[in-house]
């Protein structure tokens, strides 16, 4: 069975050095388009294959409501630096296939 790179969608609502820092990496992740409704984001990101990165819980109903999606990683942008981010997406990327993904939710919490 053929493995497939997981790719990542990254909410508006977070900064974009998350992005600039992922790409340095080599991670393929773009950001959708500004002030687009949830629905409208979850659904593209799923048609592209997508990994949602938010911090937005509206994301997490309409998960729970049923819709399909390529995966949905939540952190919260006051408790989770740039480098916190881009850490637990690396080791996403490294470690999970896309398929895995499909309709998981991943939530990111601090340690100290």
């Amino acid at each position: 069975m053929a493995t497939s790179a997981v790719k990542f969608y990254l909410d508006e609502n977070l900064p974009p050095e998350i992005l600039k820092q992922l790409r340095l990496h080599g991670i393929d992740v773009i950001r959708g388009p500004l002030r687009a409704q949830d629905q409208r984001h979850l659904r593209n990101a799923a048609a592209m294959g997508r990994v949602v990165f938010t911090e937005d819980r509206d994301f997490l109903k309409l998960a729970a409501a049923g819709m399909e999606h390529a995966g949905i990683i939540r952190g919260r942008q006051r408790r989770h630096s740039v480098g916190d981010w881009v850490r637990c997406l690396r080791l996403v990327h490294g470690a999970c296939d896309a398929a895995e993904l499909r309709n998981m939710v991943i939530y990111l919490f601090h340690v100290d």
